[in-house]
């Protein structure tokens, strides 16, 4: 096991070093507890940070490096949702609509598409003031064509859209309602915007960010977890892609042209130094460092079970018209 972790350990590493990927900047305060993380800056200037785990974790910093301070839960009871899996919810994604922040987070168990996204609402974000709603609509069961989690919303062209999927048939986008808790059109007629098309489709995790001209699609590629328990061969962890498209709902390509839609993606960031499975990520617009990819990865000087995931974030620079770090 040890020789098996090394030798993938150390293809993964050489990979990342030819590639010359920044370190994470520096990180104080409780920088784990950052699984599937999701970050706002409030108009105070707080930055709230929400991951998976004890029924979305809320963390606050004065800073985006921190230092990060552990507030509770912000849905400690849960949610209304009648799935297995609704006292353990994933993914939480939060946007601000107007006045009113909404908070997606998925409803499902690990490996089944008996899953649904969720959403809670909140004027603050603080802990202690998040209304649950239960379910968006965007739901899946066995045998749909795609699985019902990891929840994004984005805004174009005065709509709102939901990405979403993981695994099975991988990405796709539904508009959603102006008060976005509901779909405005039937999940059934989601468009798909990204595919990968050979097993086992290791492809989730969607956010959607505009810069310029284009819509940029991120997402996760590759096994996320569990790395304690096993190993994936070197090249198969973790890792952040995108594609781009003028439109917000595609056809997305790679830098090299290559469709979305048939297993393209250029790698914006993977596994290099002692930064292991970078993945689960998003952007955010930062006052003193502008656009910010932030994500979940392994320290590997410090260990690999998902309880010791950390909180990584890099500077993005679109200059050259795709996403580097």
């Amino acid at each position: 096991m040890h020789s098996v972790l090394m030798i993938s350990l150390i293809l993964s590493v050489l990979s990342g070093i030819a590639n010359g990927y920044s370190d994470p900047l520096s990180c104080s305060g409780i920088c784990t507890n950052a699984h599937d993380p999701s970050l706002v800056r409030r108009d105070d200037g707080i930055y709230f940070r929400f991951s998976t785990g004890g029924k979305v974790a809320v963390h606050t910093a004065p800073s985006i490096q921190g230092p990060w301070t552990y507030n509770g839960a912000a849905l400690p009871n849960g949610s209304k949702i009648n799935k297995t899996g609704n006292q353990d919810l994933w993914a939480p994604d939060v946007a601000k609509v107007e006045s009113t922040y909404y908070l997606y987070y998925s409803v499902g168990s690990f490996g089944s598409q008996d899953s649904a996204i969720g959403v809670a609402t909140s004027m603050t974000m603080d802990v202690g003031s998040w209304t649950d709603l239960g379910s968006t609509g965007v739901e899946s069961v066995a045998g749909s064509k795609y699985n019902a989690i990891d929840g994004n919303l984005q805004s174009a062209n005065a709509k709102l859209y939901m990405n979403f999927g993981s695994f099975w048939s991988d990405l796709f986008q539904v508009e959603m309602t102006a008060a976005p808790t509901k779909m405005a059109e039937a999940v059934t007629s989601a468009t798909q915007i990204a595919f990968v098309p050979t097993p086992p489709q290791a492809q989730e995790a969607a956010f959607g960010y505009q810069y310029g001209d284009y819509h940029y699609l991120f997402f996760s590629v590759g096994s996320c977890c569990r790395y304690d328990l096993g190993m994936p061969s070197a090249g198969d962890e973790y890792k952040i892609q995108a594609c781009r498209s003028t439109s917000v709902s595609g056809p997305f390509v790679d830098k090299s042209g290559k469709s979305c839609l048939q297993g393209g993606g250029t790698t914006v960031l993977e596994s290099h130094d002692w930064v292991y499975g970078p993945g689960g990520q998003g952007i955010i617009g930062v006052p003193e460092l502008g656009p910010v990819l932030y994500y979940q990865y392994v320290d590997t000087r410090i260990g690999y079970s998902d309880d010791q995931k950390q909180f990584g974030v890099n500077k993005l620079d679109f200059s050259g018209g795709w996403p580097s770090v």
